[in-house]
């Protein structure tokens, strides 16, 4: 879950937002531009290529300071707050234990996506969740918990608080030499400890494919710690593009393309994020719909495309049968895989056409390219995960 660039055609203006790192943003040559109502760096002067490059081989250093962040709690004499917010989403919320992270999905009446979003668990001792979702739908999202969840829990946005993600293969080893606590952490873990006094929240999670962190810091120590992890030789900062094209080739959905409000789970190949006890219980937003969905199928459904040729499509390009006679869907994301030296894109195709290995054309500048639907990751995962030994 993240947001990554498909820039505002607006101009940067002074109406735009900036993070805690926007000074050094521009000290480090940042390319700025207008995003969810931020100015960010969509690139440094080595660019994007050489910036995803770096974060799949050593570790880089986002700003996702622009995301929501703030704690979810209960109300005096009220349920578990994770049962409260299960009636807002799909997935299981109530088993998580202090620490555990979850992604799942914000649902309106319809079964809609309004949000994806990760769910975490307070440590021991502490009440409530710790919720970090998207940059552009954040207002509406908190709006709409605080609403639905009026008499039951209270949400506290955490506005004054930076988020960072350091991801790579390196990412850890940086990472613990500052904070060793976080070596233990597994995929989808996070912890609440202090570095240097300072309270900070590490999860072991990231948008990226790779292994890493995301660290929740008070803003007003953001840029500091920043640049204590930028003097590491193996992190570099790495700005939006690099973000987006390496979320792309994780197949990895970016809100409000790839899924919204006109795409339910199902559609959006997210059925894992529907476990079956909350398909027993239908007591989700949308369930009625979403469940003769899981039975019926879908018209529609959200795969993974590998361009034959080396011409990049782009969001918006219709997906055509193979002999390019028929128009069955179109790209959500699309763009040039460094990892995989060509292009990659995802999109919606009707359903009778989304089988790994079934061929379709890509109507570019009025010239169907060749593709074909690929399984999804296009590269493999790299997440730390427990092992199979204390699975259970």
């Amino acid at each position: 879950m993240t947001d990554a660039p498909k820039p505002d055609t607006a101009p940067i203006t002074a109406a735009n937002k900036t993070t805690a790192l926007h000074s050094l943003h521009l000290e480090l040559g940042g390319k700025m531009v207008p995003f969810a109502g931020y100015d960010m760096p969509v690139h440094y002067p080595s660019g994007i290529m050489a910036e995803h490059l770096h974060t799949r081989e050593k570790a880089g250093l986002f700003d996702v300071s622009h995301m929501g962040q703030a704690y979810l709690t209960s109300l005096q004499g009220s349920t578990d707050v994770a049962v409260a917010l299960e009636g807002l989403v799909p997935g299981i919320l109530a088993t998580l234990k202090p620490g555990a992270m979850r992604y799942t999905l914000l649902l309106n009446d319809e079964g809609g996506i309004l949000d994806d979003l990760m769910v975490t668990r307070r440590k021991d001792g502490e009440d409530g969740l710790f919720l970090v979702v998207n940059a552009g739908p954040k207002d509406s999202d908190f709006a709409h918990i605080s609403k639905k969840l009026e008499g039951r829990a209270q949400l506290h946005r955490l506005d004054d608080r930076a988020l960072l993600a350091l991801q790579g293969p390196k990412a850890a080893a940086v990472l613990a030499d500052i904070a060793p606590d976080c070596a233990a952490l597994s995929f989808m873990e996070a912890l609440w400890t202090e570095i240097d006094g300072i309270p900070t929240i590490i999860s072991r999670s990231g948008y990226t494919g790779e292994d890493g962190f995301e660290i929740s810091i008070p803003a007003e120590h953001a840029e500091r710690f920043a640049r204590r992890l930028l003097a590491y030789e193996d992190v570099a900062p790495i700005g939006l593009g690099a973000r987006d094209s390496l979320r792309l080739e994780a197949g990895l959905c970016l809100y409000g393309h790839d899924i919204d409000t006109a795409t339910t789970p199902v559609e959006a190949a997210l059925k894992w994020a529907v476990p079956k006890a909350r398909r027993e219980r239908a007591d989700f937003p949308g369930a009625a719909k979403i469940l003769q969905q899981f039975t019926d199928g879908t018209d529609r459904v959200r795969v993974g495309i590998r361009p034959k040729d080396r011409a990049i499509a782009r969001e918006g390009t219709p997906i055509t049968t193979a002999d390019g006679t028929r128009t069955i869907g179109a790209l959500t994301s699309g763009g040039f895989g460094p990892t995989l030296g060509g292009p990659v894109a995802m999109g919606y195709v009707d359903s009778a056409f989304q089988a790994p290995g079934t061929d379709l054309g890509l109507l570019v500048r009025g010239k169907v390219r060749p593709a074909s639907v690929q399984a999804l990751p296009f590269v493999t995962q790299n997440y730390v995960r427990k092992t199979a030994k204390t699975k259970g």
